[in-house]
């Protein structure tokens, strides 16, 4: 210790110190200068406010891969119901229930694999989910038809052949038999039926998923 650091032998509050003490054991008051060691500032980060959680309704849409699977599995089960030999009632009846019945099931298995209460507004976006898978199978299948009756005669040979011999057969079919063998004719008939078919399939899986959702809520 140098005799600037030389700790004195009385403090000016009178008291006597021992040997190297370094602050009065009465007053407290230091008897040597500490050195003064200065940190670095530290920086400063700015507090990123957390990022809003998307609600429930958000969650179930083509983003959501648990939400497409499972819309996919329920269309292709309706396509493949839908598509079975029937009679002609029951055909008709399977067309209209197995699109309803398709977003009702895809709000079943969604809500039984994640345990999540679906609103009804939540059942028809997954019903719609649904339905617009079901839209985009009848259209392959719609395709492949088309392409299959044009490889054999064309639309016009197909429908003489369905209606020949049939009573009511007149001058109304002849027009549009007369529109599928013209190209702007046959593209309108095409475009309306996708238009109608697109409503259709997409519009009672909607409404079956939200009756769905109803549904399975009082359970």
């Amino acid at each position: 210790m140098s005799d600037t650091d030389r700790v004195p032998d009385y403090c000016t509050c009178g008291a006597e110190l021992p040997p190297d003490a370094i602050f009065c054991h009465k007053c407290g008051k230091p008897q040597i200068e500490l050195p003064v060691v200065e940190s670095e500032p530290q920086e400063v980060r700015p507090v990123e406010p957390a990022a809003a959680e998307p609600t429930a309704e958000a969650g179930i849409s083509f983003r959501n891969r648990l939400a497409v699977r499972i819309g996919l599995m329920a269309a292709i089960v309706s396509s493949l119901l839908t598509s079975l030999p029937m009679p002609m009632v029951l055909n008709v009846l399977f067309m209209i229930v197995g699109p309803v019945g398709a977003g009702f099931l895809a709000v079943y298995l969604y809500r039984r694999r994640t345990g999540e209460e679906l609103t009804a507004r939540m059942g028809a976006h997954m019903g719609w989910i649904t339905g617009v898978f079901c839209f985009a199978i009848t259209t392959i299948m719609f395709t492949i038809t088309m392409i299959m009756i044009t490889m054999q005669g064309g639309l016009s040979a197909f429908y003489r052949e369905q209606v020949a011999g049939q009573a009511g057969a007149g001058v109304n079919m002849e027009e549009f038999y007369s529109l599928l063998e013209s190209p702007a004719g046959l593209a309108s008939i095409l475009f309306f039926s996708l238009l109608l078919m697109f409503l259709f399939f997409t519009l009672l899986p909607t409404l079956g998923g939200a009756m769905g959702a109803k549904v399975l809520e009082k359970e």
